[in-house]
C-alpha cells in the first residue's frame, strides 16, 4: 500500500508546473514559486534541483547561480524561522520561454515516473523539525558551492541531482533520500577536490 500524501510525489510536483498558466510565452522565478507554494521548502528545493538538471533549463548560462541563490535565501529564512518565504523582485522577474520551461519539462517526466517508484515513507524522523534544519544547513553549502561549479563540466549536474533528492526526502517524508542527497553532494565535492589537485 502506498502511504504517500497526495502531493507529496515528483509527477504531482510536475504536473503543478504544467498547469501554470498555458498561454504565457514566458515562465518566470515567481511563476513556478507560486505553483510550489511559498510555504514549502522541500518543493522549492525539489524545483530547484529539477531546473539545474533539466536539459535545455539547465544549461542556460547563469541558471545555476540563479537556482543557487534562490536555495540560499530561502535555506537562510527557514534557519531563522520565517514561514513564508521572500525573494527580491529582479529574482522573480527572471524567466525563460514557455518552449524551453516545457521541453525541459517533457524531459523529466519518463524518469520521474521511475523515482516515484523508488520513493516511501523511510527514516520519517530525519525529515521532522531538526532534520529540516540540518537539510537546510546542507542546502546552504551547496548553494554556495554550486556557482563555481558552473565552470567544472557536469559538477552542476551533481549539486542539482542531490538537491532534487534533498527536496525529494522532504516532500515524501523519505530520510533515506535525504541521506542519499547528502552523500552525493559529498561525492561531488571530493571528486572536484580531486580533480583540482
Amino acid at each position: 500500500m502506498d502511504d504517500r500524501r497526495e502531493g507529496s510525489t515528483l509527477m504531482d510536483l510536475i504536473a503543478s508546473l504544467e498547469r501554470m498558466e498555458q498561454d504565457a510565452q514566458r515562465v518566470s522565478v515567481d511563476d513556478v514559486v507560486h505553483a510550489v507554494g511559498r510555504r514549502s521548502f522541500g518543493p522549492l528545493l525539489l524545483v530547484t534541483g529539477l531546473i539545474t538538471l533539466a536539459p535545455i533549463i539547465g544549461d542556460i548560462p547563469g541558471m545555476p547561480t540563479l537556482m543557487a541563490l534562490l536555495v540560499l535565501l530561502v535555506s537562510v529564512q527557514l534557519l531563522v524561522g520565517r514561514e513564508t518565504f521572500w525573494l527580491p523582485g529582479w529574482m522573480l522577474k527572471r524567466s525563460i520561454s514557455r518552449d524551453k520551461f516545457d521541453k525541459g519539462i517533457y524531459y523529466l517526466k519518463k524518469p520521474a515516473r521511475w523515482i516515484d517508484g523508488l520513493l516511501r515513507v523511510r527514516l520519517p524522523w530525519l525529515t521532522g523539525y531538526i532534520g529540516i534544519r540540518v537539510t537546510a544547513v546542507v542546502c546552504l553549502m551547496i548553494a554556495l558551492a554550486m556557482p563555481p561549479m558552473e565552470f567544472i563540466p557536469f559538477s552542476a549536474n551533481g549539486a542539482g541531482l542531490a538537491l532534487s533528492l534533498l527536496g525529494l526526502g522532504l516532500v515524501a517524508r523519505d530520510g533515506a533520500a535525504l541521506l542519499l542527497g547528502v552523500a552525493l553532494f559529498g561525492v561531488t565535492c571530493t571528486l572536484i577536490l580531486v580533480g583540482l589537485l
